[in-house]
């Protein structure tokens, strides 16, 4: 029993942080329908931007960890406007092409900079060790990347049903040219999601240096998570990626614990289950 709270804990902690890392590139592609293979390099650079702040700089590290997805938000900004808009129209194959080379130049450049090896960050002394409850034990840091990923959640949920530009976001996502006609300014919503995208993917990255490592190989390994995540919420919606990557954390950490010759399929097979009983994802919409 406590072995099994134990990965319970452990996975949700995990795919809270892929939460984190996904749910940008889920409401990016719900909204712009752009196929933004490198969402995941957004998120090695928060990392390495954490790393440079806290380890480097020694910033304190919830100042590094807001400074990284700050990084993130503003290099989402200015690629937006360079890179992204001109292929928002251009077939899905051009945008694939795009941006997979936008991964290679991006683990190119953090090669050069950092180096091939894992990245080493310094966190507090009170998120290290583990904190006792009766007979259970929880990882004072995976404690706070639970707590990260549902106050993102709420705040996120919050945004789109409760704000105006949420309203208008949502308008967007059903239909871009009667939102348009409306008055809305659609350009503008892409810039400011896709740079709130970025922003939260590093945001992720920073989290995840502790857990998931850090090197230039980042931006594939972890796309394919994001990916799963996204097709198994289903592009767009916030809860479904919730859904989803709780699930696909829950699904790798125990298949590792409990099938540790076979756990890496694990996650797959979930998702193949997954989709085929809810084809257009958890909280996915028919086309």
């Amino acid at each position: 029993m406590v072995n099994l709270i134990g990965v319970l804990f452990d996975g949700a902690a995990y795919g809270m942080l892929l939460f984190l890392l996904a749910v940008g590139l889920s409401v990016t592609m719900g909204l712009m329908g752009f196929v933004n293979l490198a969402h995941a390099a957004f998120a090695m650079v928060g990392g390495y931007a954490l790393v440079t702040l806290a380890s480097s700089l020694h910033f304190p590290f919830a100042a590094a960890v807001a400074g990284a997805a700050l990084v993130a938000g503003l290099l989402g900004l200015v690629l937006e406007s360079l890179v992204y808009r001109p292929l928002y129209r251009a077939k899905p194959l051009a945008q694939v092409l795009m941006t997979v080379g936008l991964i290679f130049v991006a683990m190119s450049v953090a090669t050069f900079t950092f180096g091939p090896g894992q990245q080493a960050v310094d966190i507090p002394d009170g998120l290290r060790g583990r904190w006792a409850v009766g007979p259970f034990e929880f990882s004072r840091y995976r404690l706070l990347t639970v707590g990260v990923g549902l106050a993102v959640a709420l705040a996120v949920l919050y945004a789109l049903e409760r704000t105006r530009a949420g309203a208008q976001i949502r308008a967007a996502v059903d239909n871009q040219k009667v939102a348009a006609s409306m008055g809305i300014r659609v350009h503008l919503l892409f810039r400011l999601v896709f740079a709130a995208g970025s922003a939260l993917a590093g945001m992720g990255g920073a989290l995840g240096v502790e857990v998931f490592g850090l090197d230039p190989g980042f931006p594939i390994k972890y796309l394919i998570y994001c990916l799963l995540v996204v097709v198994v919420g289903g592009t767009g919606s916030v809860l479904g990626t919730l859904y989803a990557a709780l699930g696909v954390g829950i699904a790798d950490v125990a298949g590792k614990y409990y099938l540790p010759e076979a756990g890496a399929f694990v996650v797959y097979v979930l998702m193949m289950v997954s989709l085929l009983l809810f084809p257009n994802g958890l909280k996915g919409r028919a086309a």
